[in-house]
């Protein structure tokens, strides 16, 4: 699930976009442009880079086949596209975003709501690996029942060879009944399986699967029956599918991913209808236009109860790699970066109800330069120590962010981002959502009339942040029944039951 949202490409498109504006801009004979075609040379033999029939027509002095991301009026012949994805602005010079310098003054409208529409659905995303971490485990006995609406298991896999579902591993798989179990003692609880998450998509044998399945539909049936079975065996309401991401070939996809996806979406729901039970249907989608683009999410919508957006990780230790951000500090749950990502659905008239906002129970961490500069916006050079129970450089759990909290943390809001900055140690530095910001996002969620929200992940939290989360519902919290649980075998379904 915790997939790197590229917000990044943007800007850095942006950047290419407004440097052909600059004078400087310019190129030789000997020095050609690194973005666009060299255009005619003027009498001190210099030219200007840019697209279009001006530049890359009659007269053009070098890299002349160059195209354009899109078309801004001056034709095919020199774009690569007529229009950009998502119904992203097209700029005067032929490249694609969302900002003001792209769409020329343009204004998205955006769903406004005085309700509390997100209060209807709170899913949260259960990682079924964290039984094997040193430290800060919870059992699903001990998952907080009460304000949560849906838990997602995380995650099964797909066999890349017979494209059955699959378990992650068998410690991981041998939880599913306990917390399917879960729902006699919450009535009215849901139970999904979520399928993929980022590391599936990583190099190696799983990282094709879901391409491989989409454009087969031989696959897909293999792993339809499978997966109709699995949810009868396990007694689950639902599958949520994170493919992380289709048609990125950074991440595994090729471009037919964009229309095999819905194929297969469609084919899946009319498996999952004929089943017998009305089982559940979602997928995750990224936050940043880089990705997005390889989600065809007009069509697909029509199949979905409705999309899990993962409107975190904005910001990360990755930054430092991408030219136009750099290695500094920012909060990777910011508000403004929220919304602004959340404009692509609007782009294209996603129904706000059926898009949930996603809840980060972790921050994004670093160590810093300088204990001199350590706000947000101040240079890191790494990501920040690994907690004790986490591990991982660069990402704390919500409890650990606690934990360093009462040991003497200093604590700051961001009132633009919308998060908390966490320093200590001199060059230790986090960005959390804590009480005061879940309710902010809470209550944005509310006013664009968002369907619910998500949270990754349950088990990062030590129960603070849920208890907070479900202090701003307008609901109450749900019964629970708090004997022992029974659970029998569930399996009524005939089908192909590999799992």
């Amino acid at each position: 699930m915790l997939g790197i949202a590229r917000l990044a490409a943007v800007l850095l498109l942006a950047s290419f976009a407004l440097a052909q504006t600059k004078p400087d801009y310019t190129c030789t004979k000997s020095k050609p442009c690194a973005i666009g075609c060299c255009g005619p040379l003027d009498d001190t033999g210099t030219g200007v880079c840019g697209g279009g029939p001006e530049h890359c027509g009659t007269g053009c002095t070098s890299n002349c086949k160059w195209k354009s991301e899109c078309d801004p009026g001056w034709g095919m012949q020199w774009s690569n596209a007529s229009t950009c994805p998502l119904n992203v602005c097209c700029s005067p010079f032929g490249f694609c975003g969302t900002t003001k310098d792209f769409c020329l003054g343009a204004i998205v409208s955006k769903p406004e709501c005085g309700g509390r529409s997100s209060d209807a659905m709170t899913i949260g995303y259960y990682e079924g690996w964290n039984q094997q971490r040193p430290c800060g485990r919870m059992k699903p006995s001990e998952i907080p029942l009460g304000y949560y609406t849906h838990i997602f298991y995380s995650f099964a896999l797909i066999d890349p060879k017979t494209f059955y579902i699959a378990p992650m591993d068998a410690e991981t798989a041998s939880h599913y009944d306990e917390v399917s179990a879960l729902k006699a003692k919450q009535p009215g609880l849901q139970v999904w399986i979520a399928v993929g998450g980022w590391a599936m998509n990583d190099p190696g044998p799983f990282r094709t699967a879901f391409s491989d399945m989409a454009k087969s539909t031989s696959r897909q049936d293999a792993f339809f029956r499978s997966l109709t079975a699995f949810l009868f065996k396990h007694n689950f309401d639902g599958v949520d599918l994170d493919w992380e991401y289709p048609v990125a070939e950074d991440r595994g996809g090729i471009p037919e991913d964009f229309t095999n996806f819905v194929t297969m979406l469609q084919r899946l729901r009319a498996h999952l209808n004929a089943s017998g039970k009305k089982f559940g249907l979602s997928i995750t989608l990224p936050a940043s236009y880089w990705y997005l683009r390889g989600f065809d999410i007009v069509n697909l919508e029509p199949h979905l109860d409705f999309f899990n957006v993962m409107t975190y990780d904005i910001h990360g230790t990755w930054d430092s790699e991408v030219k136009s951000i750099g290695p500094y500090a920012f909060a990777h749950t910011n508000l403004t970066e929220i919304d602004l990502g959340l404009e692509l659905l609007w782009r294209n008239n996603i129904n706000p109800k059926r898009v949930n906002l996603g809840l980060g129970f972790y921050g994004r961490s670093f160590t810093m330069k300088s204990s001199s500069c350590m706000k947000a916006g101040c240079e890191f050079t790494d990501g920040a120590k690994g907690g004790d129970c986490t591990g991982t450089a660069g990402v704390l759990s919500a409890a650990e962010i606690v934990q360093i909290i009462k040991n003497g943390a200093k604590v700051e809001f961001d009132p633009v981002a919308a998060v908390k900055i966490v320093t200590w140690d001199n060059d230790q530095w986090v960005s959390w959502d804590d009480a005061e910001t879940l309710k902010i996002k809470q209550d944005f969620a509310n006013r664009r009339c968002l369907g619910g929200t998500m949270v990754w992940a349950i088990d990062l939290d030590d129960g603070t942040l849920i208890d907070a989360l479900g202090s701003n519902l307008g609901r109450p919290k749900a019964w629970v029944f708090n004997e022992t649980i029974y659970h029998a075998d569930f399996g009524t379904y005939s089908g192909q039951n590999p799992v």
